[in-house]
């Protein structure tokens, strides 16, 4: 009778203890949340995210010289690379009359989309120290990296658009007008970034756990690039080069969501004829954006109790 009265009273304590617990706040570690209670405290950090963010727009480039101005610099020379080989020397992108707007655009845009899925990757693994030293939402790190090249995304889309706008004044090449149809370019933005979120999402899990596969994340990214149409229409470009019994191809490379994005951006900034407004197009990528960022939520948000154990 006593050990018995011994372990109930050790259950009343243990059960005393936890809703003692409770009442101020306090709750067992290594659980994972509730989805609910994850994103209230994923809001609830939402400033922390956004200082880790601009913390480290800041301090990519503040040992050069030039500081903030290579997040523009970079991507303009990216850009002139691949306009003289692929757009004047190899005339990869024949059909297309601005072919300095084209490439741009997609070079401009396709670096959002790589950063964000190599920063969002390394999102974890780089911040071991501060996973298993503080608690909060490990949520926080695959957002602020995409807020990170979101940041730097901004002034380099500015000098997109001149860039766009200045191309029309080339010789042999159709004026570029500003119309209404450039408002939809925040638009574009927003959605690609959504897209982008859920890639970091599924690449910080799967790279917290297998660091190396980062290495061959980046060769892959080389492969998505030259299915995106960022240098070349894809729909020409692929129907002149493939069999006709892998013409199938086109449609699918036509409309995986990378190539979705970058041709949502030239309809925004671009009056080419062979590149008119979809609005199919605009649904299609938004469908893509909210099922990668669900998907890529979720199947982050359950490894949340796994990572830094390691």
């Amino acid at each position: 009778m006593g050990a018995v009265s011994a372990q109930t009273a050790g259950g009343e304590d243990h059960g005393d203890l936890r809703a003692l617990a409770e009442r101020h706040g306090l709750r067992q570690i290594g659980v994972r949340p509730s989805i609910g209670t994850y994103l209230k405290q994923l809001w609830r950090f939402r400033q922390f995210a956004q200082y880790m963010a601009t913390s480290r727009a800041y301090a990519q480039n503040q040992n050069s010289y030039l500081g903030q101005l290579w997040a523009i610099i970079t991507p303009i020379l990216n850009a002139t690379v691949f306009v003289v080989i692929f757009g004047i020397l190899l005339d990869a992108s024949r059909g297309v009359d601005n072919v300095i707007a084209f490439i741009v655009i997609g070079v401009f845009l396709f670096r959002f989309f790589d950063r964000s899925v190599v920063a969002g990757g390394k999102s974890i693994s780089e911040k071991l120290q501060i996973v298993r030293s503080l608690h909060f939402p490990r949520a926080v790190l695959p957002v602020a990296a995409v807020v990170t090249e979101l940041t730097t995304l901004l002034p380099a889309t500015a000098v997109m658009c001149v860039i766009t706008y200045f191309s029309g004044f080339m010789p042999d090449y159709p004026p570029v007008h500003v119309t209404w149809q450039w408002l939809l370019l925040p638009v574009q933005v927003v959605i690609f970034g959504m897209f982008n979120l859920g890639c970091a999402f599924i690449m910080a899990r799967i790279i917290a756990h297998a660091p190396d596969i980062l290495n061959v994340v980046q060769f892959l990214l080389r492969f998505v690039m030259y299915g995106s149409g960022v240098l070349f229409p894809i729909e020409r470009r692929f129907a002149e080069n493939v069999p006709e019994s892998m013409h199938w191809l086109t449609p699918v490379l036509e409309y995986q969501p990378v190539a979705l994005a970058l041709d949502l951006g030239r309809q925004a900034l671009t009056d080419e004829p062979t590149i008119p407004l979809d609005w199919h197009k605009w649904l299609l990528m938004l469908g893509w954006a909210v099922l990668f960022l669900v998907v890529g939520f979720l199947y982050f948000w359950q490894g949340e109790e796994t990572y830094g154990r390691e």
